[in-house]
């Protein structure tokens, strides 16, 4: 499995050719990968903090990448205090998301630390069996949506997260239940990407970003960015991200 990549990878492929792909059988996804899968969350958040921060600035308060980065410190320690999960089918494959879930909840300060806890929590609560099936990923994150907009009052188009989150849910639903949990998630990732773009292009109508107005423009969301992270981490740790969300460099003073 890979371990190090950018995310540009997933931003190069557009999300309408998601229901054209021909899906692949692959080996469903444990507790030791939803555990796994958390720690890269954590590692990419690390690797990317800055950009993160940067990104957050322009449009927000800029302590996204902070936030962000405290939770999953938090969370990569409450995972260690809980013990390496054993890859037994007794196991359920929920049990590192809820852990995960329960620090975003109780300790992640800003607006999205709660929400990224309430998709995190519907995440675990879909996956009750030894296994992240795509059946338990398509209701996990399908759920974490609903939930988001629900506390959130946000649709697409809004420009925030929402906007990565539904084209990913998207990207499940023609995904056939045979399919591995590693290539949905892969092209969950991919749709989300292609959503975090599109945000660039939106005047922010929720959240901190609705008050820059048209000088948000041009820069894309935040939470999206979170989102797009989160999923492309089950492949990988991200270690930058794509240039359509850093943006070109500073021009030089002549």
């Amino acid at each position: 499995m890979l371990e190090h990549y950018s995310a540009q990878d997933d931003a190069a492929s557009p999300d309408s050719a998601v229901a054209s792909t021909t899906w692949t059988d692959t080996p469903a996804a444990d507790a030791a990968f939803t555990e796994g899968w958390m720690r890269r969350f954590a590692a990419s958040v690390r690797a990317t903090e800055a950009q993160l921060t940067a990104l957050d600035q322009r449009v927000g308060d800029g302590d996204f990448g902070t936030n962000l980065r405290s939770g999953l410190d938090a969370s990569v320690r409450a995972l260690d205090q809980a013990g390496t999960v054993s890859p037994a089918a007794t196991v359920r494959a929920g049990g590192p998301l809820r852990t995960v879930a329960t620090v975003f909840l109780d300790g992640v300060g800003g607006t999205s630390g709660p929400l990224f806890g309430l998709l995190l929590t519907e995440l675990a609560l879909a996956a009750v069996g030894p296994v992240l099936d795509v059946a338990a990923l398509r209701a996990g994150l399908t759920g974490g949506l609903a939930a988001v907009q629900r506390v959130g009052e946000a649709r697409p188009g809004d420009k925030t997260l929402v906007d990565a989150l539904y084209p990913a849910c998207e990207a499940l639903r023609v995904c056939p239940e045979q399919a591995g949990s590693r290539v949905a998630l892969a092209h969950a990732s991919r749709a989300a990407w292609e959503g975090v773009r599109s945000t660039a292009r939106l005047r922010a109508r929720r959240g901190r970003a609705s008050y820059v107005g048209e000088r948000g423009r041009g820069v894309p969301d935040p939470g999206a960015v979170g989102v797009g992270l989160l999923l492309s981490s089950a492949g990988g740790v991200v270690t930058e991200l794509p240039p359509f969300v850093t943006g070109p460099p500073p021009r030089r003073p002549d």
